[in-house]
């Protein structure tokens, strides 16, 4: 959807689910419901639901559970647990706006819980960034008896180099946005920044130099817990999200005018009078250093660091050169004798 609104978009998976369809433990809770239906089931997520009926279709007792969970009174942690429900033929009592599992025991304990059976899927595991949506021990203190249902959980990627790739682009502020669809994808990206010691330039990157933005306010509560301001969309779905991106993302590039053109400046390259020019990276680094200190002359040892492959100021004119070409005018960049280069800010 990015891609045909003319992004250029870098994909990078964050996480793995892991099914638990072979899971003993899985399997006996199963059995257990069948035989003594609860008097509640909260369903926390689309896909965790999904997956336990599908294994439960292995087992050969997808109609039995279906009866079952027919029998309760059944309580939805958002659109996409809803809607999963829904689909295996069931009906929910009620679902939060919130998709807050918080407001999803504040309505169980508003109706009290005593001496129920309340059976609870569970989704995933809980990380330092990932708040816990394993509300149990807030139930069973309210008197409730909780059967846990452990659908699923979720790993890193078996190969993290596109993951690697996709966190060096943020920390060198090479994108102009990081989209997420899941806390989890949020925590694992977290959690592998730390692993590369790059955490805390991750999050120095984030919103300021490249946006955040989440489907929904549960994705983002990891970014949250790190001081991270993240956007999402009034409705917590991706085409409300993608559309998110293209209201916000054009207003966050920089803009100047200079050498009598409009020019506006994003990760991926310059608009000159609204045409679309491709800056090679070696140039585009000497560019972004300029605007630092717009009309302010940079000189050239100072601009030699900004190179990503060294050398000398000679290689600095040879960028420069590349830059006004690539640029498609000389205007916009000012040659200042025996000193060094400034924007013509007009």
């Amino acid at each position: 959807m990015l891609e045909r609104r003319g992004a250029t978009v870098v994909h990078a998976p964050a996480i793995r689910i892991v099914p638990l369809v072979d899971d003993i433990e899985l399997r006996r809770v199963t059995s257990l419901l069948i035989e003594r239906p609860p008097d509640v089931v909260v369903v926390t997520t689309g896909i965790g639901f999904r997956g336990w009926v599908e294994a439960a279709h292995g087992w050969d007792v997808a109609d039995q559970l279906i009866a079952a969970l027919g029998s309760t009174r059944i309580l939805a942690r958002g659109p996409k647990a809803r809607g999963a429900v829904r689909q295996a033929g069931l009906c929910e009592e009620w679902s939060p706006l919130s998709e807050s599992s918080a407001e999803v025991l504040g309505r169980l304990a508003d109706d009290g819980v005593e001496h129920l059976r309340i059976a609870v899927q569970l989704h995933g595991a809980a990380s330092q960034w990932e708040p816990s949506t394993d509300i149990c021990d807030a139930l069973t203190m309210a008197g409730a008896q909780v059967i846990k249902v452990r659908v699923y959980r979720w790993e890193p990627p078996d190969d993290s180099r596109r993951m690697d790739h996709l966190i060096a682009m943020i920390v060198n502020a090479e994108l102009d946005a990081v989209s997420f669809t899941s806390a989890p994808a949020v925590a694992s990206l977290l959690q592998r920044a730390e692993a590369l010691g790059v955490l805390d330039e991750l999050v120095a990157a984030l919103p300021g130099k490249v946006a955040a933005m989440c489907v929904g306010p549960v994705t983002a509560a990891p970014l949250r817990r790190l001081g991270i301001r993240a956007s999402y969309p009034e409705h917590y779905r991706l085409g409300a999200l993608v559309r998110l991106m293209t209201d916000e993302l054009p207003r966050r590039g920089r803009h100047f005018s200079a050498g009598g053109h409009l020019v506006g400046v994003r990760s991926g390259g310059v608009t000159v009078d609204g045409r679309v020019r491709t800056i090679p990276p070696a140039s585009m680094a000497l560019l972004r250093r300029l605007m630092e200190t717009p009309g302010a002359v940079v000189s050239r040892e100072e601009l030699l660091t900004r190179l990503p492959v060294g050398g000398d100021t000679h290689a600095v004119e040879t960028a420069m050169t590349r830059l006004r070409s690539a640029l498609g005018t000389p205007r916009v960049i000012q040659t200042v004798v025996k000193r060094g280069y400034r924007l013509s800010i007009d």
